[in-house]
């Protein structure tokens, strides 16, 4: 029973990491958005507040966030957004949060803490095949690495 299980999970990983990457994507930019424009309740649920155009850090991470947000649920230049999206979590994890108690529940950083690792974790996976990144420059790279394969094959002496 476990053999098909194995099977499954094994042919679903990159879909699923797709999946994940998507929804990671989405919740991200819904923070940026609500802060930089006041929808879905607005900066911290406020009401529909917004964080003012140009406050540190607040309103660089709003962008942040609502563009990194966007280009990782597309899958477009995802390792680097997903990387500078895991550093912004990282600083405010660091720089809002830690000073207010040693676990993440304790100082209210749960969030920063597992955007931060999830993002983290998409620069290392990738995008995977539900991308733009797959769909615009899948065939390109692929070509790519079969030709730096066929350099490095070793010749015979």
């Amino acid at each position: 029973m476990s053999a098909p299980l194995t099977d499954f999970t094994e042919k679903s990983t990159p879909h699923v990491l797709s999946l994940f990457r998507v929804v990671v994507g989405l919740l991200f930019a819904c923070h940026g958005a609500a802060s930089l424009f006041g929808v879905l309740g607005g900066a911290m649920g406020g009401n529909g507040s917004t964080v003012p155009t140009g406050t540190w850090p607040g309103w660089y991470a709003a962008v942040i966030q609502l563009v990194g947000g966007v280009l990782v649920a597309l899958g477009l230049g995802t390792r680097v957004a997903a990387l500078i999206s895991s550093g912004s979590m990282a600083y405010a994890y660091f720089s809002v949060h830690a000073g207010g108690g040693l676990w993440p529940i304790q100082n209210g950083g749960e969030l920063s803490a597992l955007f931060c690792w999830a993002f983290l974790l998409i620069v290392f996976t990738g995008p995977g095949p539900w991308s733009l990144d797959r769909a615009l420059f899948g065939e390109q790279r692929r070509a790519r690495s079969a030709t730096a394969e066929t350099r490095r094959e070793p010749t015979a002496a």
